[in-house]
């Protein structure tokens, strides 16, 4: 019998064939990989850009896969070309646990490099910098107006670098910070269907919830299918740093809504609310549901072995089906999903995005039997 663990496996396979030209690829730029034009990687965002900790992420997934020097060897190169950003922290915002957490992070995890523990404490510090005492932490910096008091859903995600921090420094106020943004977002996120909003806009003085406008979601009130994924996997990551049942609950009411809303070909539209006549969808959103099922899936296998099972078959089927649709294994192009959508609103969707390989590369790693978890590992 061909089983998932198997399938998985075979899928790594093609992966790795194509691995080395993505590397070679990658040191051409001036920057580090984001998407693809004309088969190639352009030159990358700046190097603030929020995603630009998922490639060396990705590195190392490869090599834990293969045991290739030359996956750590991009990995680290790539991790350098960070202190950059940190060189001018005033421009960073919420996402430097995407940034610093799987890569840094994961370097000092594997290999105790001090200088990656160093650029670690200095981003952790830099997102508690950003926490409101009245519960959330600020995501962006202003802009065309005052952004004090806007909290997102993808700030679950870096939560875990301070999680980290307090294990690291043995300050427990990291994880009360943490802590306190996943309660205030459970409490102000969640709609009655199990979905949650992308953006939601307190008053920065006392806390009180003033808007939740549309953000990279088709309209306000809809339902951003990253955000979804986004919900899933960071409530996950929080209920495993902090085993507060609440956030376990609200990881599988968000997952429930997720995989009943999707269509029978298992690919998530960019937005569950939006036009029928729409079929644009986001691989993104696709592979970070199906590693966040398949963590859920773990957390709940004695317990609750049924449901287990169902969130690990769930997964199961999203990425069978990038593998079978959306996956790219030409080797003359980098990348590996080819339609991944930043927001509704962009002009020309379904296009090449690097986190949504490394959440691709992540799952499968899971599903052939990989229990490390580069979000705890520190």
């Amino acid at each position: 019998m061909y089983s998932d663990k198997q399938r998985a496996h075979d899928i790594l396979r093609k992966i790795i064939d194509k691995g080395p030209y993505a590397v070679e690829a990658a040191r051409s730029i001036d920057g580090i990989p984001y998407t693809v034009k004309n088969g190639s990687w352009p030159p990358g965002y700046g190097i603030d850009w929020w995603t630009n900790g998922f490639w060396p992420a990705e590195m190392w997934q490869m090599y834990l896969e293969t045991n290739n020097s030359l996956y750590r060897e991009e990995a680290i190169r790539s991790e350098c070309l960070l202190d950059e950003a940190l060189k001018n922290f005033e421009t960073l915002h919420h996402d430097v646990g995407f940034m610093w957490l799987i890569s840094s992070g994961v370097h000092y995890a594997l290999e105790k490099d001090e200088t990656s523990r160093r650029r670690l404490i200095f981003a952790g510090d830099l997102l508690a910098s950003r926490y409101n005492p009245n519960g959330f932490i600020r995501a962006w910096n202003d802009g065309s107006e005052n952004r004090s008091g806007w909290s997102i859903i993808d700030t679950m995600m870096n939560l875990p670098l301070l999680y980290a921090m307090s294990r690291l420094t043995g300050d427990p106020r990291f994880c009360l910070m943490a802590e306190q943004h996943a309660r205030t977002a459970a409490k102000n996120f969640f709609k009655p269907d199990g979905s949650v909003y992308h953006i939601v806009i307190y008053d920065p003085w006392n806390g009180r919830k003033l808007d939740t406008p549309a953000g990279q979601g088709c309209a306000p009130g809809s339902s951003w299918s990253r955000g979804q994924s986004w919900a899933m996997y960071g409530f996950t990551l929080s209920y495993l740093c902090t085993e507060d049942k609440m956030f376990l609950d609200c990881a599988r009411r968000v997952s429930d809504f997720f995989i009943s809303h999707l269509p029978q070909d298992c690919l998530a539209p960019i937005d569950f609310c939006q036009p029928v006549e729409n079929k644009a969808i986001d691989n993104c959103a696709n592979a970070i549901a199906a590693s966040a099922l398949i963590e859920l899936s773990r957390i709940l296998s004695s317990a609750e072995p049924l449901i287990s099972a169902h969130y690990k078959c769930e997964a199961a089927k999203l990425l069978f089906s990038l593998d079978e649709r959306c996956a790219c294994y030409d080797q003359s192009i980098p990348a590996l999903l080819t339609r991944c959508t930043g927001a509704y609103s962009d002009s020309k969707p379904e296009y090449p995005i690097l986190y949504a390989d490394y959440f691709y590369i992540e799952a499968l790693r899971k599903l052939s039997g990989e229990t490390r978890l580069f979000w705890t590992m520190v």
